[in-house]
């Protein structure tokens, strides 16, 4: 049996799925699937704004940083183009800093910079963010531990029992072998789907680079819990 392109539950390397991964066996509901849509969390009640997929756009003056363009296709198994599904983003800024009360460690804020972003992929599965290249930052999991460059993404697929949560990579970072995030993941092909693609066919003229990254369900590494 080929390895599971998903992280375990429980991944030592990573402290705190010790703590928040599941102890039991999952528990089996039966239930109408209809009413599960009907009575989950709902997110996103107004409508998807021209800017939410600009990140560099949202505020008054240019955020810091390195611009760039990441776009790609959400696809089902069968490689078909998963239309009109919600696709969401969060991210550091260029210091590797969030924007939250968490998130205390010396690195700048930028005040034209959130790092959340949302758009609905088209006829052909494809969704495009403009945003800003983030930083690296401490994360205290070990000994001088650092998160490589990353952006979260969530993909509500075709339903929203189906979300599906991940974290893009860049190419070359020097910090992914020593993260035990993507690391926790034991199948080295399904790693590097976690890494996008630079592509010059993407990059704009004097105005930002351009990397592909393709979602597929239930083939993309999602995050653990």
């Amino acid at each position: 049996m080929p390895p599971s392109p998903h992280p375990p539950n429980q991944s030592p390397g990573y402290r705190s799925t010790l703590l928040r991964a599941p102890a039991q066996a999952p528990v089996p509901f039966k239930t109408d699937p209809d009413a599960i849509e009907l009575t989950s969390p709902v997110f996103g009640h107004e409508e998807v704004g021209a800017l939410d997929a600009d990140l560099t756009r949202q505020h008054h003056g240019e955020p810091i940083g390195e611009r760039i363009i990441v776009t790609g296709r959400v696809l089902d198994g069968d490689g078909r183009p998963v239309r009109d599904t919600l696709v969401e983003v969060w991210q550091a800024n260029s210091a590797g800093r969030y924007i939250h009360q968490g998130d205390q460690h010396p690195a700048p804020l930028d005040p034209n910079f959130t790092g959340a972003g949302r758009c609905v992929t088209d006829a052909e599965g494809r969704y495009r963010f403009v945003t800003i290249k983030p930083g690296a930052y401490p994360w205290r999991n070990h000994s001088n531990a650092w998160r490589p460059a990353h952006i979260h993404f969530s993909v509500f697929g075709r339903a929203f029992t189906e979300r599906l949560v991940t974290q893009m990579y860049f190419p070359g970072d020097p910090l992914m072998p020593f993260d035990p995030i993507l690391q926790s993941i034991p199948d080295a092909a399904a790693r590097q789907r976690l890494v996008s693609d630079f592509c010059l066919e993407i990059t704009e003229p004097e105005w930002a680079l351009g990397y592909a990254f393709d979602i597929v369900l239930g083939d993309t590494p999602m995050e653990t819990p």
